[in-house]
């Protein structure tokens, strides 16, 4: 993919403007980049970038450690330039272990997943997979725990609140860092979360364009796009709808993040 704005390290270091190095590996493993208007916010070390050829395409992979939390994120990338000129696609996805793996129904995270990986394809760009980000940052457990919440009628917001949980404690700063490193100071962010864009501005990349990434609802999780969109702001229109096969408290289905 081609970066806008790589630092002068990254040339010093061989890296092409897609930020990535011509063998596929970094001189130390470790990037001194900065963000594009600050200093360095939250350190990462990055790894050997090696080929990933999926169901969606060819992609470029590279494992990234947060130095400050120790969680491991992955960006997949897509080794071809953006078209037109236009800046990088991005996709921020926070890990979804029953969206992503399972294929639940109760969130649209894997289908949404899917669809960047399909978009980053075809346009090139970047999709960072954020571990440590499952149920909008309060983990596995107490995501499950929302679950039976939401199956005797809260919310999805409502049942973080019930469990004295933030209603989204997620962070970007490493995601920002990440983003700098690769050279991509400038992005056009496949999300429908404007707070993002809020947070990754705040951290120094700029999100010259939001593309949205909404998937068609379902019955299971109609409830929760509707919450997302009346009360996170959410760009959503939930304009095209799937009929599923009914499903026990089907309308009380809700979930976490986008």
């Amino acid at each position: 993919m081609t970066a806008s704005g790589a630092t002068d390290d990254s040339h010093q270091n061989g890296h092409h403007n897609n930020g990535h190095h011509g063998n596929g590996q970094h001189s130390n493993g470790h990037h001194k980049g900065q963000t594009g208007n600050t200093k360095v916010l939250h350190p990462v070390s990055g790894g050997p970038i090696v080929q990933l050829p999926t169901a969606f395409g060819d992609f470029v992979a590279q494992a990234w450690t947060d130095l400050v939390t120790g969680a491991e994120h992955l960006a997949v990338s897509s080794p071809n330039p953006p078209k037109d000129g236009k800046a990088p696609l991005v996709r921020l996805h926070s890990e979804c272990l029953t969206g992503d793996i399972f294929g639940s129904y109760r969130c649209d995270c894997g289908e949404q997943l899917a669809y960047a990986l399909e978009m980053i394809q075809e346009f090139g760009g970047t999709l960072l997979y954020l571990r440590g980000q499952e149920g909008r940052g309060i983990g596995l457990a107490n995501k499950i725990k929302a679950y039976a919440l939401q199956e005797a009628g809260f919310d999805t917001v409502e049942a973080n609140e019930q469990l004295g949980l933030p209603v989204d404690a997620r962070c970007y700063n490493a995601a920002a860092q990440v983003l700098a490193e690769m050279g991509l100071h400038e992005v056009r962010l496949l999300s429908n979360n404007p707070d993002k864009q809020n947070r990754l501005a705040k951290a120094g990349v700029k999100v010259v364009e939001m593309v949205p990434t909404e998937v068609p609802s379902r019955d299971q999780n109609i409830r929760y796009l509707q919450t997302k969109k009346d009360r996170m702001e959410h760009r959503l229109t939930l304009d095209t709808h799937i009929a599923t096969v009914p499903a026990i408290a089907a309308d009380t289905f809700d979930h976490e993040q986008d």
